[in-house]
């Protein structure tokens, strides 16, 4: 690669430094200056999952977002765990501002490829997600709303032969953090078992994941991801796919970077940099590594 070379010590003490804004200046520059397209160049001159996690870094969070919802979505089946994490709990801006990049990009409606991929329950967790209408961390939390709506999640799950799936969605789609937080805690107050619990029991799939998804961030964002970050490499066999999607997005918010440090170490009692080093290899685990410092 002209301008790097193909040194990828240097590639990657460069592009594992840089927040998102200096992301975007050094590919403007790069193009100005090199007369080429650095996401193109690094593509052509590297391979695997090393490219993998540089192109993500240089696509910077937002079009990360949006390469990787259109990967979840394209071809046959439906990549669900990347679903969740590109769409799930995120905040009215940040999905608006998804969904608009996806269109710019692929000339495509995401709510309609969404729609056309998923089914049933799951179709009608996402429709409601992707319409953006959040309560925001602003809103105050009114506690009669907390008690009406801990009630419903009850009465829709519990004693009868089907759940009431749809009043189930509703409720954690339109929940902002502060009130799942709420709604939790109310909860096991009043039936005496955590809401974390009793949706893992009624629910299963893709469903669960993300209902799950939605309130383990709203509870501990940290912990969810510590342990996001560990179902890649428990068991045999390294889940890279997950592992450089996860990283990559986890580095561009360096203090949550370091809370999450911080819980995989209180949770499993060992290093997350140790731990990822030691299921990478050769320049890809250099880049993790760098990435996670």
């Amino acid at each position: 690669m002209k301008g790097f070379g193909t040194d990828e010590k240097s590639l990657i003490q460069i592009l594992s430094r840089v927040d998102a804004l200096q992301m975007a200046a050094i590919r403007q520059t790069y193009s100005n200056y090199i007369r080429r397209d650095l996401y193109k160049d690094v593509k052509s001159e590297t391979s695997s999952y090393f490219r993998d996690g540089l192109l993500a870094v240089i696509d910077g969070p937002l079009m990360h977002d949006v390469t990787s919802a259109r990967d979840a979505v394209k071809g046959m089946g439906t990549k669900e765990w990347l679903l969740n994490e590109v769409l799930v709990g995120r905040s009215n801006a940040d999905l608006n501002a998804i969904k608009a990049a996806y269109q710019r990009t692929y000339s495509r409606s995401l709510e309609k490829d969404v729609q056309s991929d998923l089914s049933f329950e799951t179709q009608n967790l996402f429709g409601m997600i992707l319409r953006a209408n959040r309560h925001e961390e602003s809103f105050p939390v009114d506690p009669r709303t907390i008690e009406e709506e801990t009630k419903s999640l009850h009465s829709a799950t519990a004693a009868r032969m089907r759940n009431n799936v749809q009043e189930v969605c509703g409720i954690f789609a339109r929940s902002s953090d502060n009130e799942l937080r709420a709604i939790n805690q109310a909860f096991g107050a009043r039936y005496n078992t955590s809401l974390e619990k009793h949706i893992e029991k009624e629910f299963s799939g893709h469903m669960k994941d993300a209902l799950l998804q939605l309130l383990r961030g709203a509870l501990d964002p940290a912990m969810r991801d510590a342990e996001l970050l560990e179902d890649c490499m428990k068991g045999m066999g390294t889940k890279d796919d997950k592992l450089v999607s996860r990283v990559v997005r986890m580095h561009w918010n360096r203090a949550h970077k370091e809370q999450v440090k911080r819980a995989y170490r209180h949770r499993y009692g060992k290093d997350l940099i140790e731990r990822v080093r030691g299921e990478t290899s050769g320049d890809y685990q250099r880049l993790m590594v760098a990435l996670l410092e």
